[in-house]
């Protein structure tokens, strides 16, 4: 050391590198800034480490924090190493500090909050009102960080036998809170909320399959599918066109009502759903038969301000959570569901066509293979499905069958 001096220092203005010796430069910007540099080598690599800024930074202290950083390197320490770990303890001492501050209950709130403008007012209030009797007794006043595994059994265990539906709905939101949180940079690690590989192995999965055995709901014979297409293909209705959607894609009817046109790309026939608006937390693609496409595009050349594709006039600004079943029943089709729909599909899939099962299943986005077979297998089979669904589109389209006319008996025969 010792080829610069202390006036020089001042005094430099033109950019460039000014070295002072054993590794100590001065870096000169063309902004004027002026910074010290350490240059060191360490285990056959090349280092350099910022020491500070001049003039908070002398050459005086420079080459004495020069001299610290090399009794280190000397030591075999990596200086800069060092401090970075330093410095990401500091960060995760701060996060930890302020993610303490954010209760559970507080994060609920502010899922709810940021999920839950196209809810009802009634399932909102549900929705918190769950985490209120079974969750936040236990976990409300902890941190996100602080819930772990034997909370959620704490929460669960006394409801999995008794309400293992309630307690498995209170799972799922739990774990997307957490998720939430995570994302937030509020918590580490894995989600203690989470079903596979996890809880499943600490709570009866009999209890699980019970409840979650499937509820059949009134759903119209796929031979008479046919005719109510016909019927709602004549009435132009947005909800109309909402509920040809609705059996055309195998959707869920929450999934129609908030679709959005930035989800839809309908040059390539594609409907991208996000994680969030899909019953598996997952991202879920849906093939648009051309039946599907043509009935968004004329929709479509009507234009509107709204982001959603059947805007409403309600608080949550897409159509009424029961305009589809109002339809049907003004259509004089009581005895079925919405959701009745997909089980018309997936009767017809099976009974008509040879698509292998699992096909059938990812169309309505029930994915049933285990979870080794998913990972190793992770397509959405997309394009299977596209032929899956073109064909179901072309059937659902079709003329409907009559039945055979019986001709009257001849009185004079």
């Amino acid at each position: 050391m010792g080829k610069l001096t202390a006036n020089q220092v001042k005094n430099l203005v033109e950019a460039g590198t000014y070295e002072d010796g054993d590794g100590l430069r001065l870096l000169v910007k063309p902004s004027g800034r002026k910074t010290w540099v350490l240059r060191f080598q360490l285990n056959g690599k090349r280092r350099e480490m910022g020491l500070g800024s001049y003039p908070q930074l002398d050459l005086k202290k420079a080459r004495a924090a020069a001299y610290e950083n090399k009794i280190q390197i000397l030591n075999g320490t990596d200086p800069l190493a060092k401090r970075q770990a330093e410095q990401a303890a500091q960060r995760e001492a701060t996060r930890r500090e302020l993610a303490q501050l954010i209760t559970f209950e507080k994060l609920a709130a502010d899922y709810r909050d940021a999920h839950g403008s196209s809810w009802s007012e009634k399932w909102r209030k549900g929705w918190l009102r769950k985490l209120e009797l079974y969750a936040f007794p236990t976990i409300g006043k902890l941190s996100a960080d602080q819930v772990d595994t034997k909370h959620l059994i704490k929460v669960l265990q006394p409801l999995w036998s008794t309400k293992t539906r309630t307690a498995d709905e209170v799972r799922g939101q739990i774990e997307q809170i957490l998720d939430a949180a995570r994302a937030q940079g509020l918590r580490t690690g894995e989600n203690p909320a989470r079903w596979r590989g996890h809880l499943e192995n600490l709570l009866s999965r009999h209890e699980k399959k019970k409840a979650r055995k499937r509820v059949h709901h009134p759903a119209l014979r796929w031979q008479d599918l046919p005719e109510l297409m016909r019927t709602l293909n004549n009435n132009p209705s947005h909800v109309s066109v909402a509920t040809q959607l609705l059996i055309l894609t195998g959707a869920r009817s929450h999934m129609i009502r908030l679709a959005r046109w930035d989800e839809l790309d309908l040059e390539a026939g594609r409907w991208s759903l996000p994680a969030e608006r899909m019953k598996t937390r997952e991202p879920f693609a849906i093939p648009l038969a051309p039946e599907a496409v043509s009935l968004l595009k004329n929709l479509s050349k009507f234009g509107t301000e709204s982001p959603y594709v059947f805007p409403g006039r309600g608080r949550s600004g897409v159509m009424h959570a029961n305009g589809i079943r109002n339809l049907l029943h003004e259509l004089g089709y009581e005895h079925i569901t919405r959701h009745g729909f997909r089980s018309t599909f997936r009767d017809w899939a099976g009974e008509k066509t040879h698509f292998p099962r699992e096909i059938c299943e990812l169309a309505l986005a029930h994915d049933e293979r285990g979870e080794t077979e998913s990972a190793y297998s992770r397509s959405d089979f997309f394009d299977k499905r596209r032929e899956l669904m073109d064909a179901w589109a072309v059937y659902a389209s079709s003329a409907p069958v009559r039945p055979p006319q019986t001709e009257k008996a001849d009185n004079n025969s």
